[in-house]
C-alpha cells in the first residue's frame, strides 16, 4: 500500500529556493503549461514520461512534485512511492503559488518601507509607513495582507494608491480602500468606472506630522496614460511599470504603441533620469532576469541601472523603434483584466482570479 505522500506548501519553499537546502522541484505538467510558467529552479518531467525518466530523478535531494492545482502531482509522488523514492506534494500546485507572497522590510527617509512580493506573479507592492499611518501602493487583491502588517507595525491605511490601471494582474487597491476606509487615490487620465480622489500632479502626501516625509505624485506617462510615479523624498522611487530593474514598460497595451513610445521615453528623460543616482528604484514588477532572494529587496540605485540598461542612453527614434519591435506577447486575457480593474467588468472576482494566472508581461523584452 502506497502511503499518502507529505504536503508542502508554496511559502515554505520561498527560504529555500535558490540555496543550497532548496529541494529538486519537479514539475509533472506538459511542457507547454511549464514553458508559460514556472517556479525558478523547477525542472519538467511530464507526468505521463515520469516512469521512463526516474533516472533524472536524484536521490540525495529532498523532492517536492508540481502540477496546476495538485492531482497530477499527487499521481507523480505515487509513482515515485511505489519505486521508493519519497517525494512531498506541493498544495494547491500552481495555482497556489500565484497566491504565495513574502515581504521585506527597510528604514528609507524615517520610513517604514515593506515590500511585498507575489512570487509567482512577479508583483510588488509596498506599505509605507511613519508614526501611525501608512499608504499603500499597487496591492494585490489579497488584501488581509496589507492590513495584517499594519497592524503588526501600529499603522492604519490612510491611503492607497495605484501606479497605473494594471493589465496583467487584479487590483486590491478599491477593496482596500474600502475595507480600511482609506482615501483612494487613482490618475483620471486612465479611466476608472468608481468613486476615488483624483490625482494631481505634485500630490504629496504627509503620512507623519512635523517629518519632512512624504509621498509624491509625479505624473509618467507612457505605460498607460496614467502611469504615475511616488517619490519617498530623496531615497525611493516607486516607478510602476515605467521602469524596471531590468527593462521599461511596455507602450502598447491601449493600442498606441508609438504615441506612448514617445511619451514614455520623455517620462523617463524629463521625470525619472533628472534625479540623482542614489535614489532606489522600487518597481510594480519583476522579470525572469532579475534574481529574487527570499530576505532580500527587489531595487536598484538608479545610479546601477543606467549603464546596464541600452535603452535608457537610446536616442528618441531609437528609443522608440527599439520598443516597437521587442514587445513580447500581451498578457493573457489582459482585455478582461482591464476592464475588471476599471469598474467595467461583469465577472466575479473568482473568475477574474483564475484568468490573471501566469507570469507578468509588462516590461518590454
Amino acid at each position: 500500500m502506497v502511503s499518502t505522500p507529505n504536503i508542502t506548501t508554496a511559502e515554505s519553499l520561498l527560504p529555500l529556493l535558490g540555496t543550497a537546502h532548496s529541494p529538486f522541484l519537479l514539475d509533472v505538467r506538459e511542457p507547454d503549461e511549464f514553458a508559460d510558467w514556472v517556479i525558478p529552479g523547477a525542472v519538467n518531467i511530464p507526468l505521463g514520461q515520469l516512469e521512463a525518466r526516474l533516472a533524472e530523478v536524484p536521490s540525495d535531494r529532498g523532492i517536492v512534485v508540481i502540477c496546476a492545482k495538485g492531482a497530477r502531482a499527487h499521481s507523480g509522488a505515487a509513482m515515485l512511492a511505489v519505486r521508493g523514492i519519497t517525494a512531498s506534494v506541493m498544495d494547491g500546485g500552481m495555482s497556489a503559488w500565484a497566491t504565495t507572497y513574502d515581504s521585506v522590510e527597510v528604514t528609507l527617509a524615517a520610513a517604514t518601507v515593506i515590500q511585498l512580493r507575489r512570487r509567482g506573479k512577479g508583483c510588488l507592492s509596498y506599505l509605507i509607513g511613519a508614526g501611525t499611518a501608512a499608504a499603500v501602493i499597487d496591492p494585490s487583491t489579497d488584501i488581509d495582507r496589507y492590513t495584517s502588517l499594519a497592524s503588526h507595525h501600529g499603522f492604519r491605511i490612510t491611503h492607497v494608491f495605484d501606479t497605473h490601471l494594471h493589465a496583467d494582474h487584479v487590483s486590491g487597491g478599491r477593496a482596500l480602500a474600502e475595507a480600511t476606509g482609506a482615501t483612494l487615490v487613482l490618475n483620471p487620465a486612465d479611466t476608472f468606472h468608481y468613486p476615488y480622489t483624483p490625482l494631481t500632479d505634485g500630490l504629496s502626501v504627509e503620512l507623519e506630522h512635523n517629518v519632512h516625509l512624504t509621498v509624491e505624485a509625479v505624473s509618467a506617462p507612457g505605460h498607460t496614460q496614467g502611469s504615475t510615479v511616488y517619490r519617498l523624498g530623496d531615497a525611493a522611487l516607486f516607478t510602476g511599470d515605467t521602469l524596471f530593474l531590468e527593462s521599461v514598460g511596455r507602450p502598447d497595451l491601449a493600442d498606441q504603441a508609438e504615441e506612448f513610445a514617445h511619451a514614455l521615453y520623455a517620462t523617463l528623460h524629463t521625470r525619472i533620469l533628472t534625479l540623482a543616482d542614489d535614489i532606489l528604484i522600487f518597481p510594480a514588477h519583476w522579470g525572469d532576469a532579475v534574481p529574487v532572494t527570499f530576505g532580500e529587496l527587489v531595487t536598484a540605485r538608479l545610479g546601477d541601472l543606467r549603464p546596464v540598461l541600452p535603452a535608457l542612453a537610446y536616442s528618441e527614434e531609437d528609443f522608440v523603434n527599439w520598443a516597437l519591435t521587442h514587445v513580447k506577447d500581451r498578457p493573457p486575457n489582459y482585455i478582461e483584466i482591464v476592464k475588471f480593474n476599471a469598474g467595467m467588468s461583469t465577472l466575479s472576482a473568482e473568475e477574474i482570479s483564475e484568468m490573471e494566472l501566469g507570469p507578468n508581461r509588462c516590461a518590454i523584452a
